[in-house]
């Protein structure tokens, strides 16, 4: 049996800038591969945060997890008109999210701190500023790990849902143009599902990127043909150009 060439990826994500790995893969190999988010993220109202019992006037400190968190928060104190004070204090997950702070205040003369990477390494700043009432905005998931890391500070936190990843409308995409889909998330996933519910694999290769957008594919009876990050593979790119030059010798 010969294997079938691949001429055609779709990836669930925003067409990239000029320069990315993936136009170069698609020149070497002479596959036609297009872009389309499968998914994206929408602001709650005022109202519903209402429902939710949050009143932002009654918090010091605030966790930032990510640029999205920071977007929709600000978006949200400007709706209530609610001047955010100079001296609420910010812990952001990383140094990129705590320089994504800049977008919206001004970041000098502020109480701004950051972790390494990793939610869980931000617990010695929760012991160093254990007396703040924090707000921890965050979209309708929330991984488990922030929930174990908040527990184990013992500080004085709620959660507000600030924003919520949904399906985009894909309904205009003949999804079986194409020899393989690539997936991000599994919300990725659910929205394949949702847009395309009768959708076949069959002769179709299925790509993903970590282990809760594999666990989703499997759940969702999908067969897996290409899997990242791995050791030797750690970005979907460097998967995708392997298992392609793999499959066209």
């Amino acid at each position: 049996m010969s294997m079938m060439r691949i001429k055609s990826i779709l990836v669930s994500q925003p067409a990239p800038s000029e320069s990315s790995p993936y136009l170069d893969i698609a020149k070497k190999e002479k596959i036609k591969i297009d872009f389309r988010p499968f998914i994206h993220v929408e602001g709650v109202d005022n109202k519903e945060l209402r429902t939710q019992k949050i009143d932002l006037t009654q918090y010091t400190g605030i966790i930032f997890t990510s640029k999205n968190a920071i977007d929709h928060y600000f978006r949200l104190a400007e709706e209530l008109r609610f001047a955010v004070p100079d001296t609420m204090r910010y812990i952001c997950q990383s140094e990129a999210i705590a320089n994504y702070l800049q977008k919206h205040i001004v970041y000098r003369k502020r109480k701004i701190s950051f972790g390494e990477k990793n939610f869980a390494d931000l617990l010695p700043l929760f012991k160093k500023f254990p007396g703040e009432k924090y707000l921890l905005p965050s979209s309708d998931v929330l991984s488990p790990d922030i929930v174990k890391t908040m527990e184990a500070s013992n500080v004085d936190w709620t959660r507000a849902i600030m924003y919520r990843t949904v399906c985009s409308d894909l309904t205009d995409i003949n999804i079986k143009d194409y020899d393989m889909l690539i997936f991000f998330s599994p919300q990725g996933i659910k929205s394949l599902q949702q847009n395309f519910p009768d959708f076949k694999q069959e002769e179709t290769k299925i790509g993903v990127f970590g282990s809760t957008t594999s666990a989703a594919a499997e759940e969702a009876g999908l067969k897996i043909d290409l899997m990242a990050p791995t050791k030797e593979t750690p970005s979907m790119t460097m998967a995708l150009e392997k298992y392609i030059k793999a499959l066209h010798k």
